[in-house]
Protein backbone atom coordinates (compact mmCIF):
# COMPACT_ATOMS: atom_id res chain seq x y z
CA UNK A 1 0.00 0.00 0.00
CA UNK A 2 1.38 3.21 -1.01
CA UNK A 3 2.79 5.79 2.02
CA UNK A 4 0.09 8.36 2.55
CA UNK A 5 -2.57 6.40 1.19
CA UNK A 6 -6.08 7.29 2.50
CA UNK A 7 -6.62 3.39 3.13
CA UNK A 8 -4.47 3.14 5.36
CA UNK A 9 -5.58 1.02 8.68
CA UNK A 10 -4.96 4.02 10.97
CA UNK A 11 -7.67 6.13 9.00
CA UNK A 12 -10.28 3.24 8.70
CA UNK A 13 -9.65 2.64 13.25
CA UNK A 14 -9.39 6.65 13.78
CA UNK A 15 -11.92 7.81 11.16
CA UNK A 16 -14.12 5.88 8.87
CA UNK A 17 -15.27 3.63 11.05
CA UNK A 18 -16.00 5.97 13.88
CA UNK A 19 -18.02 8.21 11.32
CA UNK A 20 -19.86 5.01 10.05
CA UNK A 21 -21.20 4.30 13.72
CA UNK A 22 -22.02 7.80 14.02
CA UNK A 23 -24.54 8.16 10.91
CA UNK A 24 -25.54 4.57 11.64
CA UNK A 25 -26.46 4.84 14.82
CA UNK A 26 -28.53 7.91 14.49
CA UNK A 27 -30.38 6.72 11.69
CA UNK A 28 -31.22 3.94 13.61
CA UNK A 29 -32.43 6.14 16.91
CA UNK A 30 -33.99 9.51 14.97
CA UNK A 31 -33.93 8.52 11.38
CA UNK A 32 -34.83 12.35 10.82
CA UNK A 33 -31.69 13.34 12.45
CA UNK A 34 -29.49 11.37 9.70
CA UNK A 35 -28.27 14.38 7.53
CA UNK A 36 -27.02 16.50 10.93
CA UNK A 37 -25.07 12.92 11.52
CA UNK A 38 -23.43 13.00 8.45
CA UNK A 39 -22.27 16.43 8.79
CA UNK A 40 -20.90 16.22 12.00
CA UNK A 41 -19.54 12.74 11.13
CA UNK A 42 -17.64 14.60 7.91
CA UNK A 43 -16.81 18.13 10.51
CA UNK A 44 -15.13 15.74 12.81
CA UNK A 45 -13.48 13.23 10.47
CA UNK A 46 -11.44 16.03 9.18
CA UNK A 47 -10.66 17.13 12.25
CA UNK A 48 -9.46 13.84 13.45
CA UNK A 49 -7.49 13.82 9.54
CA UNK A 50 -5.89 17.00 10.31
CA UNK A 51 -4.87 16.02 13.44
CA UNK A 52 -3.40 12.85 12.39
CA UNK A 53 -1.05 14.56 9.67
CA UNK A 54 2.78 14.53 10.30
CA UNK A 55 3.97 17.63 12.31
CA UNK A 56 7.55 18.92 11.39
CA UNK A 57 9.09 19.87 14.53
CA UNK A 58 12.35 21.09 13.80
CA UNK A 59 13.18 24.63 14.29
CA UNK A 60 16.43 26.36 12.29
CA UNK A 61 16.60 29.49 15.02
CA UNK A 62 15.51 27.62 18.13
CA UNK A 63 16.98 24.59 19.73
CA UNK A 64 14.38 21.98 21.57
CA UNK A 65 15.09 19.39 23.84
CA UNK A 66 14.40 15.87 22.57
CA UNK A 67 14.60 12.60 24.95
CA UNK A 68 16.48 9.68 24.45
CA UNK A 69 14.57 6.82 23.82
CA UNK A 70 16.62 4.07 22.74
CA UNK A 71 20.74 3.58 22.85
CA UNK A 72 21.75 0.53 21.08
CA UNK A 73 25.77 -0.09 21.19
CA UNK A 74 27.50 -0.90 18.56
CA UNK A 75 31.03 -0.96 19.46
CA UNK A 76 33.18 0.40 22.21
CA UNK A 77 32.92 3.88 20.83
CA UNK A 78 30.19 3.82 18.14
CA UNK A 79 25.99 3.86 19.53
CA UNK A 80 23.24 4.52 18.00
CA UNK A 81 20.65 7.05 19.63
CA UNK A 82 17.18 7.05 19.18
CA UNK A 83 15.51 10.49 20.02
CA UNK A 84 11.21 11.03 20.98
CA UNK A 85 9.23 13.10 19.45
CA UNK A 86 6.75 14.65 20.70
CA UNK A 87 4.30 12.82 19.35
CA UNK A 88 4.34 9.42 17.45
CA UNK A 89 2.77 11.28 14.13
CA UNK A 90 5.57 14.02 14.21
CA UNK A 91 8.41 14.11 11.99
CA UNK A 92 11.31 16.26 12.12
CA UNK A 93 11.20 17.96 8.63
CA UNK A 94 14.52 17.20 7.53
CA UNK A 95 15.33 17.41 3.86
CA UNK A 96 17.68 14.54 2.48
CA UNK A 97 21.04 15.52 2.36
CA UNK A 98 20.67 18.15 5.15
CA UNK A 99 21.84 17.88 8.60
CA UNK A 100 20.70 19.19 12.17
CA UNK A 101 22.75 20.67 15.08
CA UNK A 102 23.18 19.64 18.48
CA UNK A 103 24.30 22.42 21.62
CA UNK A 104 25.72 21.42 24.77
CA UNK A 105 27.34 23.31 27.54
CA UNK A 106 30.28 21.38 27.80
CA UNK A 107 32.34 21.49 31.01
CA UNK A 108 36.00 22.89 30.10
CA UNK A 109 39.74 22.27 31.53
CA UNK A 110 39.84 24.76 33.42
CA UNK A 111 36.02 24.34 35.24
CA UNK A 112 33.99 26.61 33.14
CA UNK A 113 31.25 25.72 30.83
CA UNK A 114 31.26 26.72 26.90
CA UNK A 115 28.81 26.31 24.78
CA UNK A 116 29.22 23.60 22.27
CA UNK A 117 27.39 23.00 19.12
CA UNK A 118 28.04 19.95 16.26
CA UNK A 119 25.91 19.03 13.26
CA UNK A 120 25.17 15.70 12.54
CA UNK A 121 22.71 13.77 9.97
CA UNK A 122 20.28 11.35 11.33
CA UNK A 123 20.61 7.88 9.90
CA UNK A 124 16.66 7.79 10.43
CA UNK A 125 13.97 9.96 8.07
CA UNK A 126 10.91 11.80 7.78
CA UNK A 127 9.27 8.14 6.24
CA UNK A 128 9.91 7.14 10.23
CA UNK A 129 7.56 9.51 12.17
CA UNK A 130 7.96 9.61 16.33
CA UNK A 131 11.20 9.57 16.67
CA UNK A 132 14.91 10.22 14.57
CA UNK A 133 18.38 7.88 15.18
CA UNK A 134 21.95 9.58 14.85
CA UNK A 135 24.66 7.38 14.62
CA UNK A 136 27.41 8.81 16.76
CA UNK A 137 30.98 8.24 17.09
CA UNK A 138 32.60 8.81 20.63
CA UNK A 139 36.33 10.42 20.17
CA UNK A 140 38.40 11.17 23.74
CA UNK A 141 38.47 14.52 22.58
CA UNK A 142 35.23 15.41 21.11
CA UNK A 143 33.05 17.61 22.98
CA UNK A 144 29.48 16.50 21.63
CA UNK A 145 30.56 12.75 20.91
CA UNK A 146 31.51 12.04 24.58
CA UNK A 147 28.46 14.16 26.21
CA UNK A 148 26.15 11.82 23.83
CA UNK A 149 28.21 8.71 24.90
CA UNK A 150 26.99 9.59 28.79
CA UNK A 151 23.71 10.07 28.18
CA UNK A 152 21.06 7.69 29.62
CA UNK A 153 17.43 6.67 28.68
CA UNK A 154 15.32 9.39 29.42
CA UNK A 155 17.82 12.45 29.14
CA UNK A 156 17.33 14.68 26.67
CA UNK A 157 19.58 16.92 24.26
CA UNK A 158 18.94 20.24 22.24
CA UNK A 159 18.62 19.99 18.84
CA UNK A 160 17.61 23.01 16.22
CA UNK A 161 17.54 22.62 12.27
CA UNK A 162 17.68 22.13 9.24
CA UNK A 163 20.66 22.96 8.59
CA UNK A 164 23.07 22.46 4.94
CA UNK A 165 23.59 23.41 1.42
CA UNK A 166 22.51 19.99 -0.09
CA UNK A 167 18.95 19.11 -0.76
CA UNK A 168 18.74 15.93 -2.37
CA UNK A 169 15.90 15.95 -5.14
CA UNK A 170 15.45 12.36 -7.62
CA UNK A 171 17.06 12.65 -10.85
CA UNK A 172 18.50 16.14 -9.62
CA UNK A 173 22.10 13.92 -11.54
CA UNK A 174 22.33 11.10 -13.72
CA UNK A 175 25.12 9.62 -11.49
CA UNK A 176 26.33 10.08 -7.98
CA UNK A 177 29.82 9.68 -6.79
CA UNK A 178 30.57 9.62 -3.12
CA UNK A 179 33.41 9.05 -1.04
CA UNK A 180 32.72 8.28 2.69
CA UNK A 181 35.29 8.18 5.69
CA UNK A 182 34.14 7.20 9.32
CA UNK A 183 31.01 8.41 10.06
CA UNK A 184 30.65 10.44 7.28
CA UNK A 185 28.41 7.52 5.88
CA UNK A 186 25.50 9.37 7.32
CA UNK A 187 24.46 11.43 4.84
CA UNK A 188 25.52 9.32 1.80
CA UNK A 189 23.30 6.48 3.40
CA UNK A 190 20.50 9.14 3.75
CA UNK A 191 20.33 9.97 0.15
CA UNK A 192 21.04 6.40 -0.83
CA UNK A 193 17.92 5.33 1.20
CA UNK A 194 15.93 8.20 -0.25
CA UNK A 195 17.01 7.03 -3.81
CA UNK A 196 16.04 3.14 -2.84
CA UNK A 197 12.36 4.24 -1.66
CA UNK A 198 11.98 6.51 -4.88
CA UNK A 199 12.07 3.62 -7.48
CA UNK A 200 8.90 3.31 -7.63
CA UNK A 201 8.48 6.70 -8.58
CA UNK A 202 10.56 6.84 -11.24
CA UNK A 203 14.26 7.49 -9.55
CA UNK A 204 16.84 6.20 -11.58
CA UNK A 205 20.02 7.51 -10.03
CA UNK A 206 23.15 5.60 -10.01
CA UNK A 207 25.45 5.96 -7.19
CA UNK A 208 28.69 4.62 -6.92
CA UNK A 209 30.11 5.09 -3.15
CA UNK A 210 33.97 4.62 -1.77
CA UNK A 211 33.56 4.06 2.10
CA UNK A 212 37.33 4.35 3.70
CA UNK A 213 37.59 2.99 6.85
CA UNK A 214 40.49 1.87 9.36
CA UNK A 215 39.94 -1.52 10.00
CA UNK A 216 36.80 -4.09 8.85
CA UNK A 217 35.45 -3.59 12.20
CA UNK A 218 35.55 -0.21 11.80
CA UNK A 219 32.92 -0.11 8.87
CA UNK A 220 29.66 1.38 9.94
CA UNK A 221 26.28 -0.07 9.03
CA UNK A 222 27.91 -2.60 6.80
CA UNK A 223 24.68 -4.56 6.73
CA UNK A 224 22.18 -1.80 6.06
CA UNK A 225 24.81 -0.90 2.86
CA UNK A 226 25.22 -4.34 2.09
CA UNK A 227 21.66 -4.71 2.05
CA UNK A 228 20.87 -1.85 -0.23
CA UNK A 229 23.19 -2.64 -3.12
CA UNK A 230 21.34 -6.53 -2.99
CA UNK A 231 18.23 -4.64 -3.31
CA UNK A 232 18.98 -2.51 -6.08
CA UNK A 233 21.86 -2.69 -8.95
CA UNK A 234 21.79 0.66 -9.27
CA UNK A 235 23.98 1.40 -6.07
CA UNK A 236 27.59 0.29 -5.75
CA UNK A 237 29.66 0.53 -2.84
CA UNK A 238 33.45 0.05 -2.46
CA UNK A 239 35.27 -0.46 0.16
CA UNK A 240 38.62 0.74 1.47
CA UNK A 241 40.74 -0.51 4.95
CA UNK A 242 44.21 1.18 5.81
CA UNK A 243 44.67 -1.89 7.75
CA UNK A 244 42.89 -4.76 6.11
CA UNK A 245 42.58 -8.29 7.63
CA UNK A 246 44.27 -11.38 5.89
CA UNK A 247 42.43 -12.12 2.49
CA UNK A 248 40.63 -8.95 2.30
CA UNK A 249 39.25 -8.59 -1.70
CA UNK A 250 38.82 -4.47 -0.99
CA UNK A 251 40.96 -1.27 -1.66
CA UNK A 252 43.86 -1.08 0.88
CA UNK A 253 45.45 2.38 2.13
CA UNK A 254 44.20 5.86 0.97
CA UNK A 255 41.50 7.09 -1.14
CA UNK A 256 43.85 8.10 -3.94
CA UNK A 257 43.26 9.52 -7.24
CA UNK A 258 43.31 6.28 -9.05
CA UNK A 259 40.49 5.03 -7.03
CA UNK A 260 38.44 7.94 -7.79
CA UNK A 261 39.00 7.46 -11.21
CA UNK A 262 38.30 3.80 -11.44
CA UNK A 263 35.66 3.42 -8.82
CA UNK A 264 33.68 6.86 -9.50
CA UNK A 265 31.50 8.05 -12.46
CA UNK A 266 33.37 10.45 -14.94
CA UNK A 267 33.09 14.22 -14.99
CA UNK A 268 29.77 15.08 -17.35
CA UNK A 269 26.96 17.62 -16.27
CA UNK A 270 24.90 15.18 -14.74
CA UNK A 271 27.38 14.01 -12.54
CA UNK A 272 28.18 15.45 -9.04
CA UNK A 273 30.95 13.95 -6.28
CA UNK A 274 29.66 14.14 -2.73
CA UNK A 275 32.44 14.16 -0.14
CA UNK A 276 31.82 13.54 3.71
CA UNK A 277 34.93 12.54 6.27
CA UNK A 278 37.73 14.10 7.92
CA UNK A 279 39.46 17.11 7.10
CA UNK A 280 42.45 15.79 5.62
CA UNK A 281 40.82 13.54 3.40
CA UNK A 282 38.28 15.93 2.06
CA UNK A 283 41.35 18.04 1.23
CA UNK A 284 43.39 15.57 -0.52
CA UNK A 285 39.96 14.64 -2.48
CA UNK A 286 39.39 17.99 -4.06
CA UNK A 287 42.65 18.26 -5.21
CA UNK A 288 42.10 14.60 -6.79
CA UNK A 289 38.73 15.35 -8.52
CA UNK A 290 39.75 18.60 -9.82
CA UNK A 291 43.01 16.67 -11.33
CA UNK A 292 40.46 14.20 -13.04
CA UNK A 293 38.44 16.96 -14.75
CA UNK A 294 36.15 17.83 -12.37
CA UNK A 295 35.37 21.77 -11.49
CA UNK A 296 37.00 22.81 -8.58
CA UNK A 297 35.41 22.91 -5.42
CA UNK A 298 35.25 25.47 -3.10
CA UNK A 299 36.45 26.20 0.71
CA UNK A 300 32.33 26.06 1.08
CA UNK A 301 30.62 23.59 -1.01
CA UNK A 302 27.03 25.27 -2.60
CA UNK A 303 23.95 22.76 -4.21
CA UNK A 304 24.81 23.72 -7.78
CA UNK A 305 28.72 22.53 -7.01
CA UNK A 306 29.93 19.26 -9.22
CA UNK A 307 32.07 18.21 -6.08
CA UNK A 308 30.35 18.92 -3.25
CA UNK A 309 31.88 18.71 0.25
CA UNK A 310 29.34 17.93 3.16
Amino acid sequence: MAEGSLLERKYFDGIYIPAGLLVIGTVIVKSEWALYAVVAALVLGAIKYLRMLPKKVLKPDVFQEFELKEKTVISHNVAIYRFKLPSPSDILGLPIGQHISIGAAIEQPDGSTKEIVRSYTPISGDHQPGYFDLLIKSYPTGNISKYMASLQVGQTIRVKGPKGAFVYTPNMVRHFGMVAGGTGITPMLQVIRAIVRGRAAGDRTQVDLIFANVTQQDILLKEDLDALVAQDKGIRVHYVLNSPPAGWTGGVGFVTQEMVEKLLPKPADDVKILLCGPPPMISGLKKATEALGFKKARPVSKLEDQVFAF
